[in-house]
């Protein structure tokens, strides 16, 4: 949509702009990513800055920037310019959209607050701030496990407002589980986790569809099965399992042969982090994996298997907090690929070292030619 054809451009409320010491326009928040900094002259950009209120249309923010700086030479087309300047680079919304016909007025009170945030942190021109919204409630979502993990996911999912989610997951709910799976309860010990998932999301959020089903993956086949046999079925799947260890693997797989969209996230100890793959933009999550077994210095011996620098036990240390970390960094992935906010480019693994506050955890790399899975021509076609 051009500025002029917006009934009302305003800055966004969240970016609303200041003047700095030496006569800037600093717009967009301070926050990194979102904010810019724009030289201001002649003074009358933030006359148009503020002009942009959401009372006016188009043509009466130029007749207002016009009226208030009347001896300057400052051409229409001047002003429509830097107007569409602003709206392109995300600080512009149209006051007078209408609202959404999708999203009834309860779910627009539901969702009130995550629509202001998305349009926060959305650098992308739109018809109106609940375009996001209204695209993550007609999202498809392929959740693999509802554990710690999976079950934070598949929770704020569910109260952001994705419009149908199937969960999938072989195990019963048991006491060991409850330190960190809070989307269970007491009562549910010994509940297949689908059946005592689905009770809970339904009862956060009713309109949400919600489906499962208790499920053990064994190969790529039951992925290619439960995707669909092909593209389309779903727009993103999540991958909260952790067995067996070759799961990603497979997942990285199958998603590049049906060409689907996908994230993975967990826990090792301390570390969180999540991974963000979309076949054909980016490295895949094999590429990402070779690159970081080169960059890492274990200093093995010769025949030396890498899991004695990490050891693997029968059961992965964990608490609520770890669990609910890596699993709201999953459903942040799950919107970023959904939504497009924020614009990013996938192909990269990010998170948090719990036992050093600021020290990230973040893999990024080219794609690699000579990878196994997305390198080679052919290779991740399915028959």
């Amino acid at each position: 949509m051009t500025v002029r054809a917006m009934r009302r451009p305003r800055i966004k409320p969240e970016h609303r702009a200041y003047r700095t010491v030496d006569g800037n326009i600093r717009i967009g928040s301070v926050v990194h990513g979102i904010g810019a900094e724009v030289a201001d002259p002649q003074g009358w950009l933030w006359t148009l800055v503020e002009s942009m209120d959401g009372t006016r249309d188009a043509a009466a923010v130029v007749a207002e920037v016009t009226r208030h700086h009347p001896g300057q030479p400052l051409p229409d087309t001047e002003i429509v310019q830097a107007m569409t300047d602003l709206a392109a680079a995300g600080f512009v919304e149209d006051a007078g959209a209408e609202p959404p016909p999708e999203l009834s007025a309860p779910e627009q009170e539901r969702y009130s607050r995550g629509m202001t945030l998305l349009r926060w942190m959305d650098l992308t021109p739109r018809t109106g701030p609940w375009e996001p919204q209204v695209r993550l409630s007609r999202a498809r979502v392929l959740l693999l496990g509802v554990g710690g993990t999976g079950g934070a996911a598949a929770r704020d999912l569910v109260a952001s407002g994705v419009g149908a989610l199937h969960c999938v997951d072989p195990d019963v709910v048991e006491l060991s589980n409850l330190n960190r799976q809070t989307l269970y309860r007491e009562t549910d010990l010994g509940a297949p986790k689908t059946d005592a998932a689905l009770r809970a999301l339904r009862a956060l959020n009713p309109a949400v569809r919600l489906t499962g089903e208790r499920t053990e993956v064994r190969g790529p086949d039951d992925l290619y099965a439960l995707l669909g046999g092909g593209p389309a079925a779903y727009d993103v799947l999540l991958l909260a399992a952790d067995r067996p260890a070759v799961i990603r693997r497979w997942a990285n797989e199958v998603c590049l042969a049906t060409g689907t969209p996908w994230a993975e996230a967990g826990y090792r100890g301390p570390l969180v982090a999540v991974g963000v793959f979309v076949p054909g933009k980016g490295p895949c999550w094999q590429c990402l994996r070779d690159a970081e077994i080169e960059r890492r210095d274990l200093r093995l011996a010769p025949g030396q298997d890498e899991d004695v620098a990490s050891p693997r036990m029968p059961w992965n240390p964990a608490n609520a907090v770890t669990a609910s970390l890596s699993g709201s960094l999953l459903a942040q992935a799950a919107l970023t690929l959904l939504c497009g906010i924020p614009p990013v480019d996938p192909g990269y693994r990010h998170g948090l070292n719990l036992m050093v506050p600021g020290d990230p955890v973040l893999q990024r790399c080219e794609p690699r030619p000579d990878c196994p899975a997305c390198g080679t021509p052919g290779k991740a076609d399915r028959p």
